[in-house]
C-alpha cells in the first residue's frame, strides 16, 4: 500500500496546501479519506484511496488541455506569483485575458490565449524585480542554496537594482528579472 504525504499530493495534483488542509478540516462534509499513518510529522494518506476520492469529485476532468492555473503560467513563463497577481489586478489597463474556466475559486486560464497577449506586452516586464528567494525559485536553486549569494554572490551573479532596508537591521535585496535571467544563460 502506497501512501503520499500532503506535499506530494500537491506536487501530483497541482493543488495549494489552503485548499488541501480545507478539504481535510471539513472532511465530515466532503468525504475526505482519514489519513493511513505518519511519515516523520506529517500525516499520510493511502495512495489510491485518495486518488478515487479526488477523482470521484469531477476536480480532475474539470481541468481540459490547454488550460492552466497562474501558478503553472508562473512555472511557463518564469515569472513570480506576486506578477502575475499584478497582471491581473492590473487587467483594466493592460488587457489580461479573462479566465478560461473558474472552478470554485481557482481561475483557469486558456495557455495559448494567455501567452500571446503576455508576449504583446512592452519590454517593462523584463523589468520586474525579484527578491532573492524569488529568484532562487525561478532558477529552482535550493532556498538554502540562494540565501548565500547576498554576501557570496558566485561569479556573474547581478547586483541588486535595489535595496530595501527591513527591521532587526536586514535588508531586501531586488533584483531584476531580466538580470537573473541573463545570469543563468551565461552559467549554461
Amino acid at each position: 500500500m502506497a501512501s503520499v504525504t500532503r506535499a506530494e499530493i500537491m506536487d501530483r495534483y497541482g493543488l495549494g496546501r489552503s485548499t488541501l488542509e480545507k478539504w481535510f478540516r471539513e472532511r465530515a462534509s466532503t468525504g475526505h479519506p482519514e489519513p493511513d499513518g505518519r511519515r516523520g510529522q506529517q500525516l499520510t494518506w493511502d495512495a489510491g484511496a485518495w486518488h478515487a476520492w479526488y477523482s470521484a469529485r469531477g476536480t480532475e476532468a474539470a481541468v481540459p488541455d490547454g488550460l492552466a492555473t497562474r501558478d503553472r503560467l508562473a512555472e511557463i513563463h518564469g515569472l513570480s506569483r506576486h506578477a502575475l497577481k499584478e497582471l491581473w489586478a492590473a487587467r483594466g489597463a493592460n488587457g489580461h485575458p479573462e479566465p478560461a474556466r473558474r472552478h470554485g475559486k481557482a481561475l483557469y486560464w486558456d495557455t495559448e490565449e494567455w501567452a500571446a497577449w503576455y508576449g504583446s506586452l512592452p519590454a517593462e516586464h523584463d523589468r520586474e524585480l525579484l527578491t532573492l528567494a524569488e529568484a532562487g525559485r525561478l532558477l529552482g536553486l535550493a532556498p538554502g542554496t540562494v540565501t548565500v549569494y547576498a554576501s557570496r554572490p558566485p561569479k556573474g551573479w547581478p547586483e541588486p537594482v535595489e535595496e530595501v532596508p527591513l527591521g532587526g537591521g536586514r535588508t531586501r535585496r531586488l533584483y531584476r528579472r531580466a538580470d537573473v535571467l541573463a545570469y543563468a544563460a551565461g552559467k549554461a
